[in-house]
């Protein structure tokens, strides 16, 4: 019975600690309000292709809520078709790259000996390399689209998890309750399955929740310099970068998608926050 309360009491003291944050609830609330706009993008909003030069650069008004561009298309329309784009991004690129760290991580912490020398020396030339100049590099070699970003974004992010679910094996596998299970001749896959991976993913979903923003930065970065979305697609990266050259006379083409990525990273940075701070056995509050 204990060993069936004591988790559920865990799970409602956490619970309770994530809500009491203002730090949480305004990550929440940012994350909902954008998961909203990428939802009904195309009924809240214009299309974010048509154009029209006669309402070009047009200031934000009631006709067009964040003004026009330099092609007279909607400001709001491209920013609220751009959620979308941006949110499918960053969950794909940090799924991919979960399911790939924690695959090596696992393999290496569980298995041990030649699987962990191969598998970290090829951990460690991922992280020789910056990890935006290699984004850029594997972007330029797969050629510009969006799809390759999301490919070379989850290459360069897959080794954090790795080292992360590496470094809970190591420590787990030596745990009482693993060497039970060894003992009583439990497979090391079932092993890694059953005991292992259960008690790494704390570390891996808040580890995620913070990568979430920090991939939707690295794709919009590589969209700005040419490697990423190419026009017309509402992306918020690109858009920025086919607006920089009005900066001065229609500043709010390419800031009201700047301020776009900058609320989701900060959104998904606050819900990390919060989870980190939840989630920690050592807070008793």
């Amino acid at each position: 019975m204990v060993s069936v309360v004591a988790p559920k009491k865990q799970a409602s003291k956490a619970s309770r600690r994530f809500w009491r944050n203002p730090a949480s609830i305004i990550g929440v609330v940012l994350l909902s309000i954008l998961i909203l706009v990428a939802v009904l993008a195309g009924v809240i909003s214009p299309n974010p292709i048509a154009q029209d030069l006669g309402q070009r650069l047009l200031p934000p008004s009631s006709q067009h809520f964040l003004g026009t561009d330099q092609l007279g298309r909607s400001v709001w329309g491209r920013v609220a078709h751009g959620a979308a784009l941006s949110l499918q991004v960053g969950f794909l690129v940090t799924l991919i790259s979960v399911s790939l760290g924690v695959l090596v991580g696992l393999l290496a912490g569980t298995f041990g000996g030649i699987w962990d020398n191969v598998l970290m020396r090829l951990t460690d030339i991922f992280f020789a390399f910056p990890s935006l100049i290699l984004a850029m590099a594997i972007a330029a070699a797969l050629g510009p689209s969006l799809t390759n970003t999301i490919i070379a974004v989850a290459m360069v992010s897959w080794p954090s998890y790795a080292r992360l679910v590496r470094a809970q094996a190591l420590a787990l596998r030596e745990r009482e309750f693993v060497e039970a299970a060894r003992a009583l001749g439990t497979s090391p896959v079932q092993i890694a399955l059953r005991h292992v991976l259960p008690n790494t993913l704390t570390p891996v979903l808040i580890q995620a929740s913070f990568d979430i923003g920090q991939a939707i930065l690295t794709a919009a970065g590589l969209s700005f310099i040419g490697f990423g979305a190419q026009p017309p697609t509402p992306e918020w990266g690109a858009m920025v970068s086919e607006t920089r050259n009005f900066i001065s006379e229609a500043p709010w083409a390419s800031s009201a998608p700047a301020i776009a990525i900058l609320l989701a990273v900060l959104a998904f940075n606050l819900l990390g926050d919060g989870l980190r701070d939840a989630l920690d056995p050592r807070n008793t509050k």
